[in-house]
């Protein structure tokens, strides 16, 4: 191992941006990623940035295997809109667009 590693990265510690739940989606800069725990707006927070995760979406998109996901930092949740939003990852399964489709499962691309 070289002298100058650290650590593998699937995981990194950042200053929470907003107050965040374990589990929410959060972008600090270009990194993305979603909580391991709670933290008030600037505590340190474990964050996620490898692995498949059900988000928050936008109710009124039905997203396909494969459609590229976008992270809404004033919404605070995932779409498929590219405008203005930041890319985060794939959609891994099919999910509706109805108003109570409000999940999506969706995986990390560990920030560009």
């Amino acid at each position: 191992m070289a002298k100058n590693f650290i650590q593998p990265g699937g995981t990194i510690t950042l200053t929470a941006p907003y107050a965040v739940a374990s589990g929410d989606g959060l972008l600090v800069g270009s990194i993305f990623g979603v909580a391991a725990g709670d933290a008030a707006i600037t505590e340190p927070v474990e964050t996620a940035l490898v692995g498949v995760f059900d988000l928050k979406k936008v109710a009124s998109q039905a997203w396909s295997a494969g459609d590229k996901v976008y992270w809404d930092n004033t919404n605070k949740e995932a779409t498929k809109t590219a405008t203005a939003n930041t890319l985060i990852g794939v959609a891994v399964e099919a999910v509706a667009g109805g108003a109570g489709d409000v999940i999506g499962r969706v995986r990390l691309n560990a920030s560009f």
